[in-house]
């Protein structure tokens, strides 16, 4: 029996356009693709509990999340590797010594203080207003994470920090200092004038995931693809058998992919489904 294809898909910016739609072509590729045979799963940087209800009803296979730190395979959890308490300590601790705001994810939520929900509640309205459609209507905006207060989190079920610089190598700072044991990239919120970041462990990745989730299924790197658009998917292209970036991607990041769909408001995940045969037309 021939083992089925495999597409691994990121969320923001790949399934979702600026935190507020989904295409219509985007759904319909997915479920077309399923319904052929083929197995779709969820490959993004945002915690389980903060995946949209609108997203995770298109229906998929399974979800790789946290930026690799935790993924399930149907109800089945296939990784889940939370930072150990000192690894989490340290971060904490360079954060507030710098003044840098941050949030931390577990599996099921988000957490940050007041302030920083407040900050980047601001923030992103701010973004999502200036990228709407003049006549797209002025919703809540589905990018934003939902947070909980800091002071709740249990620091043993930590998965992944995102942090909000206001100087534009806050990312390369964090990269020097803590580079050593962790796993830093460039995030993707937008920050004028600053950066915005994402720290995992070292050597936890979309990458280091999709790999066991295909050792799991049994089925062989050569047939699986992967789309995003961000730097942490870096990983998910170099392991995936074709590593897919969206149109809307910067262009550094689309010399790391094997080839470049169009962009997420220009049907990016359907064109490339039907380049590579997941669904027909």
């Amino acid at each position: 029996m021939t083992a089925p294809r495999i597409a691994f898909l990121d969320v923001d910016g790949t399934i979702l356009d600026h935190g507020r739609t989904i295409a219509a072509s985007t759904v319909e590729a997915v479920r077309a693709a399923r319904a052929a045979g083929c197995l779709v799963y969820l490959s993004t940087g945002r915690s389980a509990g903060d995946i949209h209800p609108d997203v995770r009803a298109i229906g998929f296979d399974g979800a790789i999340t946290n930026g690799g730190a935790y993924a399930i395979s149907g109800e089945e959890t296939i990784v889940a590797d939370a930072m150990p308490r000192d690894a989490v300590e340290r971060l904490m601790a360079y954060f507030e010594r710098r003044g840098i705001p941050y949030f931390l994810q577990t599996d099921a939520a988000v957490y940050a203080s007041p302030e920083v929900q407040a900050a980047t509640a601001d923030l992103m309205n701010r973004w999502l207003g200036v990228h709407a459609e003049a006549d797209e209507p002025q919703t809540a905006p589905q990018g934003a994470p939902r947070f909980r207060d800091l002071a709740e989190i249990d620091l043993d079920h930590v998965a992944k920090a995102v942090f909000l610089g206001e100087a534009t190598d806050t990312v390369a700072h964090a990269q020097a200092e803590l580079g050593d044991r962790f796993h830093v990239v460039p995030g993707s919120m937008p920050l004028p004038g600053g950066s915005n970041g994402e720290i995992g462990m070292r050597g936890t990745t979309k990458g280091s995931a999709i790999l066991k989730v295909l050792d799991h299924l049994g089925i062989d790197p050569s047939a699986s693809i992967g789309i995003g658009d961000s730097w942490n998917d870096v990983e998910m292209f170099e392991v995936c058998g074709v590593g897919i970036a969206m149109g809307n991607a910067e262009p550094e990041l689309k010399e790391r992919a094997d080839e470049v769909t169009t962009s997420v408001r220009e049907d990016g995940v359907w064109n490339a489904f039907v380049r590579h045969g997941l669904v027909a037309v």
